[in-house]
């Protein structure tokens, strides 16, 4: 049985409740995730080949595989927050990480739906201080969710640099 406090928060959530959690931070996660590969995989297969791109730009079979993860990770770390001080004992932090997530969907749509390189750039400098933001406030709540955000905030980081490139590599195109 979970004890719930009058603030809401669900202390050290067990048992199926704490399992339901991790069920639906890894979903949202992953459903966010895959809601931008339907944007994705139209420009990946039609649009972006004919982009020049730098010559760090990695292979495109890498790029499924750590997105996968990084949801998972931050799905976990949401979770953890979740778990240890419930939404009313982390209002800041949940927020930060749905608008983290929010501006994550729409790098996709910008860069890859609607193929605005320019936009793109400046959404995902955004992008990063908002994760920077999360991670934060993540560690106030618990240290190990607010690390679990540093691959993403690398991959990010080296997302923001290739994005940058691209478009000054396609700004006359």
């Amino acid at each position: 049985m979970t004890i719930v406090s009058l603030t809401g928060a669900v202390p050290h959530a067990r048992g199926t409740r704490a399992l339901v959690g991790l069920a639906f931070a890894l979903a949202l996660c992953l459903g966010v995730g895959g809601l931008g590969g339907v944007w994705t995989a139209g420009g990946v297969r039609d649009w972006y080949p004919t982009l020049a791109k730098p010559p760090i730009t990695p292979p495109d079979w890498l790029f499924a595989p750590v997105w996968t993860t990084l949801y998972l990770l931050m799905g976990y770390a949401a979770w953890r927050v979740w778990r240890r001080a419930g939404f009313a004992g982390a209002p800041a932090a949940l927020a930060l990480f749905g608008i983290q997530l929010a501006l994550n969907l729409a790098w996709s749509y910008l860069f890859f739906g609607r193929h605005w390189i320019g936009a793109a750039f400046a959404e995902i400098l955004v992008l990063l201080a908002c994760i920077v933001a999360t991670a934060f406030a993540f560690a106030r709540h618990d240290r190990l969710a607010a690390g679990l955000m540093l691959p993403y905030i690398a991959w990010v980081s080296f997302a923001s640099v290739l994005t940058g490139w691209i478009w000054a590599l396609n700004r006359a195109a």
